[in-house]
């Protein structure tokens, strides 16, 4: 084992909050970087705009490949809750 490795502990880990955490290591959350895992977050979007439509509360939902292949989806639903969620502490200890 090399001097590198000798001294890991707690004071080595790294925590990332928020959003950092996702664009540092975006495949610790969608499984990849390539090609399944965009289609795994498109997956989720439109997943999401579905369960709104079942829940009542989305009559339209529009899914559109752009010939850039980026991908819009657009839905009448509720959106995205971004209040703080009050469940969740504001520091860690």
């Amino acid at each position: 084992m090399n001097d590198i490795n000798k001294e890991y502990g707690a004071g080595q880990i790294q925590v990332l909050e928020g959003l950092e955490a996702v664009r540092k290591r975006p495949s610790m959350y969608i499984g990849s970087t390539d090609a399944r895992g965009l289609h795994h977050l498109v997956y989720e979007v439109v997943d999401n705009s579905i369960d709104e439509a079942l829940a009542g509360y989305c009559t339209n939902i529009e899914v559109t490949i752009r010939p850039d292949h980026s991908v819009r989806v657009v839905d009448n639903g509720r959106g995205i809750p971004i209040e703080n969620y009050s469940e969740i502490p504001e520091e860690r200890p």
